[in-house]
């Protein structure tokens, strides 16, 4: 039995934007801790809309357009300003890790993307 029929989900596009959600709120939670909590506090926000998103997809509530609409909208105004000072600076790939980083980023935000346009498209779909 698969974990999209265990789950109950009708999508399978609905189950990679749930695993989308919860591997970036789980990431954002370890970069909090690791940091011993002295990131920036939108980090903890983020991760935390993250996993409450996930989890509104995966039961296919209603509520979950809204938090889709405003995770992307929050990871685009934190994240699009840090690419592109990173590319004005020139500095987007001066390392391995800055290099890491930033494609990680662009992967965020295209997924977030991705994950609130079909949303929205689905939006019917939503109990």
């Amino acid at each position: 039995m698969s974990l999209k029929s265990k789950l109950g989900l009708k999508s399978s596009a609905m189950l990679v934007f749930s695993i989308f959600y919860v591997i970036a709120g789980g990431v954002m939670f370890f970069l909090l801790v690791a940091s011993s909590f002295t990131a920036p506090p939108h980090v903890g926000v983020l991760a935390f809309l993250s996993l409450i998103t996930a989890y509104s997809l995966i039961q296919m509530k209603k509520w979950a357009v809204l938090l889709t609409t405003i995770l992307f909208f929050l990871v685009a105004a934190f994240s699009i300003p840090v690419l592109f000072a990173e590319v004005n600076r020139q500095i987007f790939s001066s390392s391995l890790g800055a290099l890491l980083f930033n494609l990680a980023l662009i992967i965020y935000v295209t997924f977030s993307l991705f994950a609130f346009v079909y949303v929205a498209a689905k939006r019917d779909d939503f109990e």
